[in-house]
């Protein structure tokens, strides 16, 4: 336990100090995020908070991971790496998005290959229970490629991508811990820690982004911390209060708001004829601005979906995997429309705001 705090202190102290420095050297070198038809901010801003979050995470893990249990982060730490250079690439001077997921699907292959981050059983959904390897290693570079990349997406909102990493790195690291878990507790604590630092300067007002460099290492870590919490599930001892028979499930729960945000952009897309890629203004945090709200007020109200989602399935963990995930669906839903009936709603009293301004 010591070590792990040691950890957070670490990382957090190490990104709290470096952020100034980044935010010196952007204004210096004028690095920054401009605004565009689709931002959500109007001032140029600073993106490179990512680099601040990678170097207090990577002390923190390197620092204080137990020697004996290190080894099993080393792939890890490769496929973060990789992960670190194409986001810097890309924040300074764009990429192709084809050369970026040639960069993820290294960093998903390492991490599949040698790190064994692999889904290995489906826990009875469809009838289904050992994946055959190959089923098993495309799916887990999909699913490491698609989180990754589901985080970049919802990172459009003062401190909204932060705040749903360290939610899921809090939450799966308590996990880790308890479960005896101490490289994988090490890796959540200690990217929590540099995230609760930078999240002090992305709350508005934003003085710096994490920009894809941050926004593509949550995803890794929290893509690595969902498919070790399914797979080292397996081997706790049926009855302890720590075995989960619906762990897809809550490991699901625990990034319900970038999984859906994804999936529900992507087939909004579709439906309108556009590619599923095609950069628009679709997301859940636009549309809770364009329904009035503010950056903080939209934070936290996605954040506080996401928890109520998690806490929900934790609390009802004894249905059955089938049943928890339709509950997710149905809240996910609901909430879905309760938003979009805000978003004409706003809408309306704008029209007739600017009706009766007009005489």
């Amino acid at each position: 336990m010591f070590a792990i705090l040691l950890g957070f202190i670490t990382a957090f102290t190490l990104t709290y100090l470096a952020i100034p420095a980044i935010i010196g050297v952007a204004k210096v070198k004028k690095l920054y995020d401009r605004p565009n038809e689709r931002s959500a901010h109007q001032e140029p801003t600073p993106s490179l908070g990512g680099i601040a979050i990678f170097a207090g995470a990577i002390c923190g893990i390197i620092l204080w991971t137990p020697v004996q249990t290190f080894g099993m982060l080393q792939y890890v730490l490769a496929a973060l790496v990789i992960i670190f250079l194409i986001g810097v690439k890309d924040d300074l001077v764009p990429l192709s998005p084809v050369k970026k997921l040639l960069g993820q699907i290294l960093a998903a292959l390492i991490l599949v290959y040698k790190s064994h981050v692999k889904i290995t059983d489906f826990y009875g959904i469809f009838g289904v229970h050992d994946l055959p390897e190959l089923f098993s290693f495309v799916l887990s570079v999909v699913v490491i490629i698609g989180i990754i990349n589901a985080f970049n997406l919802i990172d459009g909102i003062n401190g909204l991508a932060g705040s749903i990493g360290l939610l899921a790195c809090l939450t799966l690291g308590a996990w880790f811990f308890a479960a005896g878990h101490a490289e994988f507790a090490a890796l959540s604590f200690s990217l929590a820690g540099a995230l609760t630092a930078f999240l002090k300067y992305n709350f508005t007002p934003a003085r710096i982004f994490m920009g894809d460099t941050g926004a593509m290492l949550i995803g890794t870590v929290c893509a690595v911390l969902a498919v070790k919490f399914m797979e080292l599930n397996h081997a706790i001892p049926a009855g302890t209060f720590l075995k989960f028979d619906s762990a897809p499930a809550i490991a699901i729960a625990v990034l319900i708001l970038p999984i859906f945000d994804t999936l529900r952009v992507f087939l909004h897309r579709l439906a309108k004829g556009k590619s599923p890629f095609h950069p628009d203004r679709s997301h859940i945090h636009h549309q809770l601005l364009d329904a009035g709200l503010s950056h903080m007020q939209a934070t936290a109200v996605l954040v506080g979906l996401n928890v109520l989602v998690l806490v929900w399935v934790i609390a009802l963990h004894a249905w059955s995997i089938a049943w928890l995930l339709l509950l997710e669906l149905v809240i996910v839903l609901l909430f879905s429309l309760w938003l979009r009936r805000l978003v004409r709603r706003h809408q309306r009293n704008r029209r007739l705001s600017r009706e009766f301004e007009n005489g």
